[in-house]
């Protein structure tokens, strides 16, 4: 869910929806959870944040203070289980093309009055110097890695899978 306005004409239902969806949702889960987890003495914890998780974008405060709410959750939730075998972390993907993406791709070319693939391509180019979407299997593997038994010390991170974006 995403809505794009300035913070002083933001609607209030939207934001809380957003914080509903993105942040909320994701403390009731892991809380649900855990429990079953120390029962089993196992357990990895992946939470899907976001580029705007690290970094801000104009005009998406709602989203961007939920994915920031997101990793500094995932950073204290790893650090409650640090003396056990569950791990919590997050992966911050960059743009990826998602029904979500394409409306933004959509909307910036009814505003420019351009081709949704010249959009696509100005967009991704503005923030991801590879000047490419990342992939869901990209994501996958980055999720793959982190439920594994190679990502026992990997805890309370929040990686970016992002083109380089955050390390402009």
């Amino acid at each position: 869910v995403q809505h794009m306005c300035p913070i002083d004409t933001f609607p209030d239902d939207k934001w809380d929806q957003i914080m509903a969806l993105n942040l909320s949702s994701v403390f009731h889960t892991t809380k649900a959870i855990i429990p079953q987890m120390r029962k089993q003495d196992f357990g990895r914890i992946i939470n899907i944040a976001s580029v705007h998780g690290l970094i801000a974008s104009e005009n998406k405060c709602a989203y961007v203070a939920a994915k920031h709410g997101l990793i500094g959750f995932t950073k204290a939730t790893a650090l409650d289980l640090a003396n056990t075998n569950i791990t919590v972390n997050a992966v911050c993907p960059g743009w990826v093309h998602t029904p979500l993406v394409q409306k933004q791709f959509e909307a910036r070319a009814t505003l420019d009055d351009i081709t949704v693939d010249e959009a696509s391509e100005l967009l991704v180019g503005e923030k991801m110097p590879t000047g490419r979407c990342a992939s869901s299997e990209e994501i996958a593997m980055a999720c793959a890695y982190l439920a594994s038994k190679f990502s026992v010390s990997t805890r309370g991170i929040a990686m970016p899978v992002d083109g380089c974006w955050t390390a402009q």
